[in-house]
């Protein structure tokens, strides 16, 4: 598979799972919904934030983003996975601490391995 056809068809992707975030986020006041079911550990913020990462990650060239895991708890996004280089951390880092609702990121996770 090219490269292009790689790249679009996770763009699509990421492009999929944010407007699927986004809907499930619009859909908060649903009156169906009760809080019978208690406290959820990964608020609705933090899987759009998650999302919204992740999609931005992938998008940008200068990131290995199919290789940076994402998770979010209260706002803190953790990354992890092997990048190329340690720029590559830093450019996630940003990517990352530029999405709104983020409170802070934790790239403890990223390690560097050259062969990415």
């Amino acid at each position: 598979m090219s490269k292009r056809i790689q790249y679009t068809t996770l763009t699509a992707a990421a492009l999929a799972l944010l407007l699927a975030g986004g809907s499930v986020v619009a859909n908060d006041d649903d009156p169906r919904t009760d809080n019978t079911m208690g406290e959820s550990d990964q608020p609705m913020g933090d899987t759009w934030i998650t999302t919204k990462v992740k999609t931005s990650l992938l998008a940008d060239e200068s990131v290995s983003g199919l290789q940076i895991e994402v998770e979010t708890v209260n706002g803190v996004v953790a990354l992890s996975g092997d990048v190329a280089s340690q720029a590559q951390i830093d450019e996630a880092q940003r990517i990352a601490s530029g999405i709104e609702g983020v409170t802070s990121v934790d790239t403890s996770g990223l390690r560097v391995n050259p062969t990415e």
